[in-house]
């Protein structure tokens, strides 16, 4: 269904004849409620789909504004299971709208 969401997402952008707008969002960061509360504000205020970053302690392949927030989120204890939950809940508020994760290997790994 995600394949399906972002399909759709960049079919409409093309009839539209305009870029599509994929904003970035570290999950957890400053807090869960504000991701709760941003990432629909987002989509309200324009953007096509919402890339949600799982926190990390060693995103090296990230600049320092992506570096910090995963760290505050990590500081927060935001873990995997709470990005995947944040996925169910906001899917409900956004139906339509493409939610992608982003993340590193590691975590996903672990979680099994």
């Amino acid at each position: 269904m995600g394949e399906l969401r972002i399909r759709r997402m960049f079919e409409k952008v093309r009839e539209q004849k305009r870029p599509g707008l994929i904003v970035f969002v570290t999950a957890g960061f400053p807090d869960m409620d504000a991701t709760m509360e941003l990432v629909p504000a987002l989509v309200a205020a324009g953007a096509d789909a919402v890339e949600l970053g799982v926190p990390f302690s060693d995103p090296l392949a990230e600049g320092p504004v992506i570096q910090e927030s995963s760290f505050k989120a990590l500081q927060n204890g935001t873990s995997l299971e709470d990005c995947l939950g944040i996925t169910e809940a906001l899917r409900g508020q956004i139906p339509d709208t493409p939610l992608i994760l982003m993340g590193y290997y590691n975590p996903i790994y672990n979680y099994g």
